[in-house]
């Protein structure tokens, strides 16, 4: 899972948002470097066959701790080891929230991992760049042929200038394995009790909620202690009301939108209005966001809007009555807008042992097969992602959606990718709104302080 993830256009496709310049600027590869992690490296200086290699330990740090998340690491992980004997995986997963914690600790001390996945927000990557924490992998991606491999889109979400300024532009510092897009999960048995079909338009959509709430049904489960997942609610509202190019703005951080405008405070109140209107299960703001889309397979509620890595736990727990439609656009015939990107990408870090291992194994987990092993586990590849498209079921769907958002629509940035601190305050912002706690008008000022006070300073 990923809770703020990552934008970018696959073979299915992904918005195009900025292009990462592979310029050559790196750690020297091959040392134990905690020097600068800008300094001059050459891709032939790379050593791509490890095989040879004194036997070693690499730590890997990760988040997939759901079902098909963990078993796609374990197939990897237990190849990677079978291919090279050599070097041992000392694997420590973790909960996203607990990852984002123990990283920031361990990587200002002498406990670092090799690798790990960072999160490419700017509260997250952006600063641990300019911290010089990671390391640069353009030398990793001329020698692997990651150009090749991933669009300049994909990697523009993972690229940063060296002192972590500029976010979508500069070196690589991380590669995803997954695509992502939020979209809405279904009950299809209690959507047909209704009399209900998938709805075409957004209107269609809130119209929906009414009536499910009308027949005393649950309309929207969410689950919202944490705060960030009432970030992927909010991004599809956002996305019915305010122009595609304005989200891409104010999600990357850049100069130029404002938060205060009327379309921001319309979706504002409409995130408000359906807590207002009971369309959410009771105690949403204090429900654990497990125990939410747990609850859309016990029955609890009707629609859950989440991310596509909920598939393979939602599909191991329904079966064929669970189902995903991206949300629908504002407009009959028109692509459909939403929030999505790529799973929270793979980075080395600057305390690597020895970073051409370390690259190896991004290497390897990122491969074309490892994008099979993607597949068969339930998760979204994030390239090839058409050659594995399933005949049936949810994934299907998911996958469906994934090339109906990228190749016919947009797909928008997570919003606390936007500044440092945007996670934090968009997320207690938000949790306030809806627990009307604060106006709209209150909440997008809030906001825009955040935002408005990291591009005045970022010059």
């Amino acid at each position: 899972m990923s809770r703020s993830a990552r934008s970018r256009r696959v073979a299915a496709g992904v918005a195009v948002l900025a292009t990462a310049a592979l310029a050559l600027a790196a750690c020297t590869p091959g040392s134990n470097s905690s020097s600068d992690s800008t300094s001059a490296a050459t891709a032939s200086e790379v050593q791509t066959d490890i095989s040879k290699v004194a036997d070693q330990t690499l730590t890997v740090w990760d988040q997939e701790v759901r079902g098909g998340q963990n078993e796609q690491m374990e197939r990897l992980n237990a190849a990677f080891e079978k291919k090279y004997p050599n070097i041992t995986i000392d694997r420590k997963t973790q909960s996203n929230d607990d990852l984002t914690t123990t990283l920031r600790l361990a990587l200002t001390g002498n406990d670092a991992p090799d690798v790990t996945q960072a999160n490419n927000a700017r509260s997250q990557m952006g600063q641990f760049v300019a911290a010089k924490q990671l390391v640069s992998l353009d030398p990793y991606a001329e020698a692997y042929g990651w150009g090749d491999r991933y669009p300049e889109s994909v990697l523009s979400y993972s690229s940063y200038s060296p002192d972590g300024k500029t976010f979508g532009g500069g070196s690589v510092y991380g590669l995803p394995q997954v695509g992502e897009v939020v979209g809405v999960f279904y009950s299809k048995s209690k959507l047909a009790e209704l009399g209900l079909q998938v709805p075409a338009t957004w209107g269609e959509f809130e119209d929906q909620l009414g009536t499910i709430k009308a027949a005393g049904q649950t309309p929207l489960l969410l689950g919202n202690i944490e705060q960030w997942p009432a970030l992927h609610v909010f991004g599809p509202i956002q996305g019915a009301l305010v122009p595609a190019d304005e989200i891409h703005t104010l999600g990357f951080g850049n100069s130029g939108g404002s938060w205060t405008d009327d379309s921001n405070v319309q979706a504002a109140t409409t995130i408000q209005q359906w807590a207002q209107q009971g369309y959410f299960n009771d105690g949403f703001n204090g429900t654990d966001y497990d125990a939410a889309w747990q609850s859309l397979t016990k029955g609890g509620g009707v629609y859950l809007i989440g991310g596509s890595w909920l598939a393979a736990d939602l599909k191991a727990a329904m079966g064929d009555d669970v189902g995903f439609f991206a949300p629908p656009p504002a407009e009959a015939g028109k692509g459909p807008v939403t929030t999505g990107g790529t799973g929270i990408p793979f980075a080395i870090t600057s305390k690597a042992e020895n970073p051409d291992v370390a690259a190896a194994y991004i290497n390897f987990i990122t491969s074309k097969e490892a994008m099979g092993v993607l597949a068969e586990t339930g998760n979204l590849p994030v390239v090839d992602t058409a050659a594995h498209t399933p005949g049936s079921g949810v994934m299907k769907d998911v996958f469906t959606a994934y090339a109906d958002v990228t190749e016919k629509g947009q797909l928008l940035p997570y919003l606390d990718y936007a500044t440092p601190t945007m996670n934090t305050t968009i997320g207690q912002a938000l949790q306030s709104l809806m627990a009307g706690e604060s106006t709209p008008k209150q909440f997008t000022e809030t906001v825009e302080a955040d935002y408005a006070a990291f591009v005045g300073s970022n010059k």
